[in-house]
């Protein structure tokens, strides 16, 4: 398959666009209703503290919803790249019997609310199925989150005919997944394939015969750290 680069040249990510606006003003107003209540009163320094505390929150969801801007380089053929920014939880052979019905390679990024929160396709190919799943919202780093947990699976067919699936996982804190393929489009690297809302992980489930190229613990960028990789 041709590699294509498309990918939206965005700093803040298009996910946080509402949530920054209607925080914005809604701590303009606070601050601004404080401040009048306050003015010229011993207890003006409560606005103070409400304008240092507003600025420290709006600017901790700003970096929460920053989306840099990068391209991979790397051409050789059956690189897996991280689909996230965070570290890496799980690398083991699993068995996965929804999809496959056999053994997979396992390879799992944690995203804390610090890191950047977008999702990269980890491989290019054709999307085969999207479906989310609802369920409980524990720690994301437990093992047992991958199926227990709130979660969306992306399906994709590589070059080959080798099948990927990408699983995003809510966490303890995230509530909302965002995903943007549908059924039967075709998907690149570079591309965003989703968004996780405050705190989270993504699993990768590659053919047992892929090679990882990383170890738990190890720290991932997204769209830009290889993983594992398919042609071995």
């Amino acid at each position: 398959m041709a590699k294509t680069k498309r990918f939206k040249k965005i700093r803040l990510h298009q996910e946080g666009t509402a949530t920054m606006l209607w925080g914005g003003l809604a701590l303009l107003a606070l601050n601004g209703g404080l401040y009048w209540l306050t003015a010229g009163t011993s207890w003006q320094w409560l606005a103070y503290t409400l304008l240092a505390v507003s600025v420290c929150l709006y600017g901790a969801v700003v970096n929460f919803f920053r989306c840099p801007i990068r391209v991979f380089e790397d051409e050789t053929e059956g690189v897996v790249v991280a689909p996230a920014d965070g570290k890496i939880v799980v690398c083991e052979e699993v068995e996965e019997q929804e999809y496959f019905q056999g053994k997979r390679l396992m390879i799992s990024v944690f995203m804390s609310p610090l890191n950047v929160h977008a999702n990269w396709f980890p491989v290019g190919g054709k999307v085969l199925s999207v479906s989310h799943h609802r369920g409980n919202f524990h720690k994301a780093w437990l093992p047992k989150a991958s199926m227990e947990n709130e979660h969306a699976d992306t399906l994709i067919e590589v070059e080959g005919g080798e099948r990927v699936l990408v699983r995003q996982v809510a966490g303890a804190v995230a509530r909302r997944i965002v995903t943007y393929p549908r059924e039967g489009d075709s998907c690149y690297i570079d591309e965003h394939l989703g968004f996780i809302k405050f705190g989270s992980r993504v699993d990768v489930f590659l053919p047992p015969t892929a090679k990882p190229c990383v170890k738990i613990g190890d720290k991932t960028v997204g769209n830009e750290t290889v993983i594992a990789n398919l042609s071995c």
